[in-house]
């Protein structure tokens, strides 16, 4: 064999080589240069990590269109656990969407167990809220209105706060241009909103300290880092919560119950 066959017998090998070191980076090189190059996998889920999280293989798989709670949060071991019984050490199918990879290069997908989507069993059951923070899908109506039938049934997730004033807060506003929301105290007495939150429909969450809702009156809550204006409370952590592409508000008690919801 000659010098030069030689030299092109290991070129081949090292480009054969960096291709299978690189796969996933020429996989996400292909999506977003042509587009989704392929529709489905299959795979064994080795390990979950959350209620919308597992691994198979070496890689962390999303949900698509849903959101769970987050460590320490109410229900997050109960979503977990829920997810494991379903999936652990089981074949699912994954079906990706627009796209592929996450910031956090996790794979994005509808997962499904002997055609049933498992992401909607969650919402159906009260494990998670849906969540679509790259636009409206054609799946949207579907997990819309599983949850809806979660709030009916009041499952998890879904049930509603037995607090007095569960009933007199009520939502005001929900201003997406000027990221603000307006809650009201519509009862004849006061109401204290220490550790409620108010979350979107993903992780951006704000907990109230020692804050009192005087009867009949309002209070603004603004996303703002700079402002500071003490007839305004100020959601400081982020540059903007609520998104134009659509979102929710979530508004739970200090024990995690939901006392009001609104999607746009």
């Amino acid at each position: 064999m000659n010098k030069k066959r030689k030299q092109i017998i290991l070129l081949i090998f090292l480009v054969v080589l960096f291709i299978i070191i690189n796969y996933s980076f020429l996989d996400k090189f292909l999506v977003s240069s042509f587009g989704e190059p392929f529709g489905s996998e299959i795979g064994i889920v080795k390990r979950v990590i959350d209620g919308d999280t597992f691994v198979i293989g070496n890689e962390s798989i999303r949900f698509l269109g849903i959101n769970t709670p987050e460590r320490g949060e109410y229900l997050y071991a109960e979503a977990k656990k829920y997810l494991e019984d379903l999936v652990l050490n089981k074949s699912v199918k994954l079906e990706f969407g627009k796209e592929k990879y996450d910031l956090y290069n996790r794979k994005l997908a509808y997962i499904y167990l002997s055609e049933e989507k498992i992401n909607l069993k969650l919402v159906k059951n009260g494990y998670a809220n849906f969540y679509f923070p790259s636009g409206k899908d054609e799946h949207y109506k579907e997990f819309f209105d599983a949850w809806e039938k979660c709030i009916n049934e009041k499952l998890n997730l879904c049930e509603k706060s037995k607090e007095e004033c569960a009933d007199c807060v009520v939502l005001k506003d929900l201003d997406v241009k000027e990221q603000k929301v307006v809650l009201e105290n519509v009862c004849d007495f006061d109401c204290s909103l220490k550790n409620w939150s108010i979350k979107d429909e993903g992780r951006k969450k704000f907990v109230f300290s020692n804050f009192s809702l005087k009867s009949f009156k309002e209070v603004e809550i603004r996303v703002d880092s700079k402002a500071n204006n003490e007839n305004i409370l100020y959601w400081k952590e982020y540059d903007y919560v609520w998104t134009s592409s659509g979102d929710s508000l979530f508004l739970r008690d200090d024990e995690g119950k939901l006392v009001l919801w609104e999607g746009y």
